[in-house]
């Protein structure tokens, strides 16, 4: 697979719904998390993150404007001694409760599945990047439906060891934008991962997104040597 830039595939996507990148910078030196979080209803794009802990928490920004909470309010983002989960919905939780018990990454994902929003069933994408003793891994899954039918689930897991300086991995909820919308197909997109420092990065990705749907984004660099974790967080919302 060669890699394509990361800032172009986000721009000729208006709708890639939520999505999760994680890679390493191209001097070795850090790992990098991205999530953002897109909408096109009132209810979706009525929130905005905040820091919950050493994660993150989806928020209402107008409590009077929340409908419905059960699939837009969630911890995102959460720490586990030298592993931090990344997810687009509640599942975070479950990855970090069974992985506390000392179930694996894909093993706690099993108990779950699609999200119950028909007709899109939306993906639930997680990932995880662990950093122990100057060396990092990372995992990343998808739990879909098949091809739009709720009747059968798919179950992919993806595992990087000692990912390449330079390189990384993209996945999101959504191909494209639609009724309904077409869940991801095939593994996560390897992207390109530069030496931008935290806040230009940042600022290129958000700008990437699309202008109209975007809603929030997390940036995390973690120092592979000692493990100190720096955040940036952008909401449109303010």
């Amino acid at each position: 697979m060669k890699a394509i830039s990361f800032e172009k595939d986000l721009q000729s996507n208006a709708y890639p719904g939520r999505g999760i990148m994680l890679g390493r910078t191209a001097d070795g030196k850090n790992a990098v998390i991205t999530y953002f979080i897109m909408g096109r209803s009132e209810n979706s794009r009525n929130r905005v993150f905040v820091e919950e802990g050493e994660g993150i928490r989806t928020q209402a920004f107008d409590e009077s404007k929340l409908t419905d909470p059960s699939l837009i309010i969630y911890a995102p983002v959460r720490v586990l001694g030298n592993k931090t989960i990344v997810t687009n919905g509640d599942q975070t939780d479950t990855v970090y409760d069974l992985m506390k018990e000392g179930q694996t990454f894909e093993q706690s994902l099993r108990t779950r599945e699609f999200e119950p929003d028909g007709p899109n069933y939306t993906p639930r994408i997680s990932g995880i990047i662990e950093i122990n003793d100057g060396k990092m891994d990372m995992n990343m899954s998808i739990l879909k439906s098949d091809d739009g039918d709720p009747n059968s689930s798919l179950r992919f897991t993806y595992s990087y060891e000692n990912p390449l300086a330079g390189k990384g991995r993209f996945i999101h909820t959504y191909m494209n934008d639609g009724n309904p919308l077409p869940s991801y197909e095939g593994e996560p997109t390897l992207v390109d991962v530069n030496n931008d420092d935290i806040d230009t990065f940042t600022k290129k990705v958000w700008n990437a997104l699309n202008e109209d749907n975007k809603v929030s984004l997390f940036v995390r660099y973690i120092d592979i040597a000692t493990g100190k974790a720096t955040s940036r967080i952008i909401n449109k919302n303010k």
